[in-house]
């Protein structure tokens, strides 16, 4: 059990209809420059959105369970609490049930982060610190709280009349029964879940910046996790919308100017 894990403490309402990615938390990309969440382009089995050079972006979370999750969030594969190169098992976010959190930037301490915002690659935060490797990807890894155990009640006379029967010939196969049962429930928990995280792109040439310091409050939280692998991978790629649209992702509709040759019947005045 990780202990002392960031929790969000505000909620967020935020405007608009969410082109949001997700399942057990939606995941939205919100450009703060143009107060809008940005499309979700969806191509060759990958989710994608267009930025903006130079315009602020938060990643908004809102978590869809009756319980707590935890997101741990990695932009450009840099951990944006912690710094660290990104692992699921590292700390994040803690969402209270139906809350949403936006994560505005790099978290500097518990009172403020370092805004996130498009930039050139050679100017991303993960570039900065010599891991340009995974520059234009976001990740949210969502897990489960683990659930506190019913409370159990003194059931002596059962307990002296179950081991009489286990003692038996037919209780001891009943009871290999039950071990295999609950050794088979084991491996299949601890099987890893297949992962949503698609292979790593090619470097892109627009990244996150590390921006201007800004109030983000939050405290911490002990949070155990059901399991240590994610219950959900959430991964959104990003880019310039031009780029996108070179590699496919996006398809630009704009028309060739087609002039009319005869557009009115008279001759007009020039201005």
């Amino acid at each position: 059990m990780k202990k002392a894990l960031i929790a969000a403490v505000l909620i967020l309402i935020f405007a608009g209809e969410a082109a949001a990615v997700g399942n057990i938390a939606d995941i939205t990309v919100y450009d703060r420059a143009e107060n809008r969440n940005l499309t979700v382009f969806f191509h060759e089995g990958r989710y994608y959105v267009a930025g903006k050079p130079g315009n602020e972006y938060q990643v908004n979370i809102r978590n869809n369970q009756p319980g707590e999750i935890l997101s741990v969030i990695a932009v450009d594969g840099v951990n944006a609490v912690s710094g660290e190169t990104a692992h699921w098992s590292q700390t994040g976010y803690v969402l209270n049930p139906h809350s949403s959190f936006g994560v505005k930037g790099w978290r500097k301490n518990l009172q403020r982060t370092a805004a996130f915002f498009f930039t050139e690659l050679e100017n991303s935060y993960a570039a900065r610190t010599g891991r340009p490797t995974d520059v234009g990807v976001i990740g949210v890894a969502v897990f489960r709280k683990k659930a506190e155990p019913p409370v159990a009640i003194n059931r002596y006379f059962e307990r002296r009349r179950e081991a009489t029967n286990e003692s038996s010939p037919a209780g001891e196969a009943q009871n290999t029964a039950k071990d295999e049962l609950a050794q088979s429930t084991r491996d299949d928990a601890i099987a890893p879940r297949a992962s949503t995280v698609a292979p790593a792109p090619e470097p892109k040439k627009l990244g996150t910046g590390h921006g201007q310091s800004e109030t983000s409050v939050v405290r911490y939280a002990d949070f155990e996790r059901a399991s240590s692998v994610p219950d959900e991978v959430i991964t959104i790629y990003y880019d310039s919308y031009r780029n996108l649209v070179a590699q496919g992702v996006i398809r630009d509709n704009t028309r060739l100017a087609r002039p009319t040759p005869f557009p009115g019947p008279f001759v007009a005045d020039p201005r």
